[in-house]
């Protein structure tokens, strides 16, 4: 127990961290949940990937990883919605086009820069233990506006998850709510790759939520597991990352990716019966 919290009592930057990681884990819990109803997986590993580009170029260009983030993120969801719309694809296809275009593209970029060494290893893995407390406070601003959208459009996204027909037939534009979640899944991404990277967010989105629908079947109470799980992981994994000298970011999403198979492996063993006396 005491490496749990020693860690975090006399290191500003720890304390930093968990702050960070959790603001992360409650909006992750939040939209992921409802990523891991609908199937939306591979949209989020493409927005994942898709941001490379636009971070490699804003720091070539002096620019916030972060602006370049959401441009990035911003021209996927864009991509994604003009082949959809223009061209007989599907989704999924759509997706992988501007998943495969979007990675190539930052790999591109990345390869006509000599000096991205360090920067690569912390757009992919994050620096979550570099965060200060004004990045902090950008990312409980838009933790509040990702939660507060969230918990407004809970019903529709609810209905797209179960019965998009049946969404159409109560008023509520499935289009409509379904670009609202894609542009949620991306204000999610790009809030959360300083703290994670580019190639973890991912697990962050759809780990905790995940292993909460193991558990509990109510939207409610499976975003509140999932923000529970998720906090208890960034704990977790820095304290780990702490006390073993392991990388913080991949440390968090391993905890996280390791309670899932335990509550799999506890959901599936028998239960015993109690004898009536």
């Amino acid at each position: 127990m005491t490496d749990l919290v020693v860690p975090f009592l006399d290191s500003p930057f720890m304390q930093r961290a968990l702050v960070a990681g959790c603001l992360v884990a409650i909006v992750a819990a939040a939209i992921g949940t409802f990523v891991v109803l609908r199937g939306l997986s591979f949209i989020g590993d493409a927005l994942a990937h898709g941001v490379l580009p636009g971070v490699a170029s804003a720091m070539i260009l002096g620019l916030p990883s972060l602006l370049g983030a959401a441009a990035g993120a911003a021209v996927m969801v864009a991509g994604v919605s003009l082949v959809t719309r223009r061209s007989r694809l599907s989704g999924d296809t759509a997706i992988g086009l501007l998943f495969a275009g979007m990675l190539a593209l930052g790999v591109v970029v990345i390869s006509r820069s000599g000096s991205f060494s360090g920067d690569l290893t912390r757009i992919l893995f994050g620096d979550v233990l570099g965060v200060s407390w004004g990045d902090i406070r950008l990312q409980g601003a838009v933790a509040t506006v990702v939660v507060g959208l969230t918990a407004v459009c809970v019903r529709p996204f609810m209905l797209l998850s179960v019965d998009p027909d049946g969404a159409e037939a109560m008023g509520f534009s499935a289009s409509r709510y379904h670009a609202l979640m894609l542009a949620l899944i991306a204000v999610t991404v790009v809030l959360s790759f300083q703290s994670v990277g580019t190639m973890l967010v991912f697990g962050m989105i759809v780990a905790p939520a995940a292993s909460a629908a193991l558990v509990v079947h109510r939207i409610g109470s499976m975003i509140a597991l999932a923000g529970v799980l998720g906090c208890l992981s960034v704990w977790w994994g820095l304290a780990a990352s702490y006390r073993y000298d392991l990388a913080a970011g991949a440390s968090i999403v391993l905890v996280q990716v390791l309670v899932f198979f335990v509550i799999l492996v506890a959901t599936m063993l028998p239960r015993r019966r109690v004898a009536p006396r």
